[in-house]
């Protein structure tokens, strides 16, 4: 079994992108490097895992990550809290599946409760006076670090984790301006694609395929238009200005959200947060993809559609549709990818330094991880 923590592994993808490689096919076929890849990079680091909108107040999420179950939810004051899925008393898994619980997490088995902070609150029949060294405040819930960050929920298993500022540099600061929090989600879907998450978000992260692969969305994010949007921060990022309307108004009777500054009001964002959120941002409204890993060659896509103002049932309906058909040409030349590495003997190829230098950003960061290095990128001028 190859060991992908050794630098050697990464060696041929750490040169310049343009004397960089591709990832070798075992990144997206090999049983081995998908364990080791969903320890370290899914068990060591942040990963999005809901929209902010799936958890208000008196609602549980249940998310598996990295093989391990977590429960997501609120406090009192409204602040996100997550926890292992396993009650303190003897293992049992405490929920499982997204519903309502009050301002109680209770054991199902023998009923033990937990508050929302995972302080455990009672413990029936249990005559804890007849057990020796048992204290309350021993058996809590034991937490998980989670925060918010573009509208997503995002958890880490790793409690020496950078916070997420740290891990996202400064994009914060550059998306400032769209005060993402102002905007809600109108719509939902859920695709699984036969192919790899990777493939999705490196086909999300470059332009070169656009004119062929997407003849509609190219009217509208024109190739000669896109530019590069990559500061100092763990995002691989493009721009596109300016964003034009399209042939079929795709978007132009929603309302921008207020206070823009004049880039941001004709420009479409296009930035993959590490490692597995897209987010599209426009004047408008924002996409956002959320990536989950379900085995070798095989991922699940969740999809939000968000605006800050609230739009006609005819206006959402056609902004899901257009993104749709975009997202279906995605998955398709997606799925092909992962036949052809799959199948067709691919031996690793090369990257474009005018269109794929995102890809060698990304692929970068994954070697960071798989190495151990907690490194910001840097950005650049380009």
């Amino acid at each position: 079994m190859k060991d992908w923590s050794r630098p050697e592994a990464w060696a041929s993808i750490r040169e310049d992108v343009a004397n960089s490689t591709t990832l070798p096919p075992e990144a997206y076929t090999d049983p081995d490097y998908h364990a080791q890849e969903r320890a370290a990079i899914f068990g060591k680091g942040w990963c999005g895992v809901a929209m902010a909108d799936e958890v208000p107040l008196g609602r549980v999420l249940v998310r598996e990550i990295a093989g391990t179950s977590i429960i997501i939810t609120r406090n009192d004051q409204g602040e996100l809290r997550a926890y292992f899925n396993s009650c303190s008393h003897r293992g049992t898994e405490l929920v499982e599946q997204d519903g309502e619980i009050g301002t109680v997490l209770r054991c199902p088995y023998h009923r033990w409760a937990f508050d929302l902070e995972g302080r455990l609150i009672a413990t029936p029949l249990f005559e804890k006076d007849l057990v020796e060294n048992f204290e309350l405040d021993d058996f809590g819930l034991r937490s998980v670090c989670v925060g918010e960050f573009v509208n997503v929920v995002w958890v880490s298993l790793n409690s020496d984790v950078p916070d997420l500022t740290s891990w996202f540099g400064d994009l914060e600061e550059r998306l400032a301006g769209y005060a993402l929090e102002r905007y809600a989600v109108r719509k939902t879907a859920t695709y699984t694609v036969e192919a790899d998450w990777k493939l999705l978000t490196e086909n999300f992260q470059e332009y070169y395929h656009l004119a062929w692969v997407h003849p509609e969305l190219a009217k509208v994010s024109r190739v000669d238009d896109h530019y590069r949007f990559q500061g100092p921060g763990r995002y691989c990022g493009q721009t596109t200005t300016p964003v034009s309307a399209g042939e079929n108004g795709e978007w132009t009777t929603l309302l921008n959200a207020t206070g823009l500054s004049a880039s941001d009001a004709e420009s479409g964002r296009h930035i993959a947060l590490f490692p597995n959120v897209m987010l599209t941002v426009l004047p408008n409204h924002t996409c956002t993809f959320l990536l989950e890993p379900l085995g070798v060659g095989r991922s699940r896509e969740h999809i939000s559609w968000s605006t800050p103002h609230d739009p006609s049932p005819l206006d959402l309906d056609r902004l899901v549709n257009f993104w749709a058909l975009v997202n279906d040409q995605d998955i398709e030349i997606c799925q092909k990818a992962q036949r052809g590495i799959d199948r067709g003997r691919f031996r690793g190829g090369r990257l474009s330094p005018r269109y794929e230098a995102p890809l060698h950003r990304f692929y970068n960061m994954l070697a960071d991880r798989f190495e151990g290095l907690d490194r910001c990128p840097d950005g650049d001028s380009n």
